[in-house]
């Protein structure tokens, strides 16, 4: 299990890369899809906030088999939740063209 702080650096930088994708799409694109962009980006500051506020409110358990269980399913849920927002956006480059 990494650090908390570690943890924390993985949602933030893997947030911003979707971000910074969806901005480079509409700087590339500036007139199809800017709702659903919008909403891409929503989407993803929602996930990051979920994620941290999980990530600073840990189970209060006083087993730590449960603790390292929750972080690996915060982990599991940014990655899945990333690929779901870079399929959302891929999908998006599809019909652009």
């Amino acid at each position: 299990m990494p650090s908390v702080r570690r943890l924390k650096k993985d949602i933030d930088s893997l947030i911003f890369e979707v971000i910074s994708d969806c901005f480079t799409f509409g700087t590339l694109h500036p007139e199809e899809k800017v709702e659903e962009v919008s909403g891409i980006i929503a989407d993803a500051v929602s996930l990051r906030n979920d994620l941290i506020k999980r990530v600073n409110n840990p189970v209060s358990s006083e087993d730590p088999k449960s603790t390292r269980v929750h972080f690996r399913i915060i982990e599991k849920d940014l990655f899945v939740g990333m690929d779901k927002l870079c399929g959302r956006l891929t999908s998006l480059h599809g019909k652009a063209e």
